[in-house]
């Protein structure tokens, strides 16, 4: 029986891939909390080495790299977060690290845009701050490179906001490993194609203003840019 939608769907988001007219299609977004030691300790809390924490944004949320997105509803303290993306060709559940490794299809620049007071007000009374993480335009990323062509380790990771440095990190910073934090993903979901992780951020997040630019890089990856316009 055919089902009848009453009304259209929206599209499957998707990213641009380095060198390619294909495009790598977004099913899920899951983001790493608390990565970089560094990061915690300049939110004031601890790191958890027992293992990673996570929240999720919506594929809805996409922005790309190069886009001007407005400054958001509800905030007056909107911050930037650069990040090492991980985007999943192959399939996990309850894998190994050596197993999860094998299922990234490639990796990207991302940006966790954050509505910061909301996030702390919410903390503060011990609600969900979904809020502060999961809105429109939240989740930006630059195209992706495939794994064959780029391995994590020691790069660079840094981001600028209309030319000054901000965020300086190396992705060897890192507490959890892409491996390790895919394979306890995969403890709690059927990690599938389409998955993205972004895996945290290190030191140096801050708030940008209306009118401001974000340059974001990491060494071997396509660069990430964007504009931040007036409220809506």
């Amino acid at each position: 029986m055919t089902e009848t939608l009453l009304f259209p769907p929206p599209a499957v988001p998707s990213l641009p891939v380095t060198g390619s007219d294909a495009r790598f299609p977004v099913r899920r977004i899951f983001c790493v909390g608390r990565n970089y030691a560094a990061h915690a300790a300049e939110m004031g809390v601890a790191v958890d080495r027992e293992a990673p924490s996570y929240f999720t944004k919506s594929p809805l949320d996409i922005a790309l790299s190069g886009s001007e997105i407005p400054y958001p509803p509800g905030t007056a303290d909107f911050h930037h977060e650069v990040e090492l993306v991980v985007a999943l060709g192959g399939a996990a559940f309850r894998a190994t690290p050596e197993e999860a490794a094998k299922t990234v299809w490639g990796y990207g620049i991302g940006l966790d845009m954050t509505r910061r007071d909301l996030q702390a007000g919410f903390k503060e009374k011990r609600l969900s701050w979904d809020l502060g993480k999961d809105f429109e335009n939240s989740a930006v990323f630059a195209p992706l490179s495939p794994a064959a062509a780029f391995t994590p380790a020691d790069q660079a990771i840094r981001l600028r906001v209309n030319g000054d440095l901000r965020q300086d990190g190396r992705l060897s910073d890192m507490i959890w490993s892409v491996p390790e934090v895919t394979a306890h993903l995969s403890g709690f979901y059927h990690l599938q194609p389409g998955d993205i992780i972004m895996t945290g951020t290190p030191s140096g997040v801050g708030p940008v203003l209306a009118g401001e630019r974000i340059e974001a890089e990491i060494d071997g990856l396509s660069p990430l840019s964007l504009s931040i316009g007036t409220a809506e």
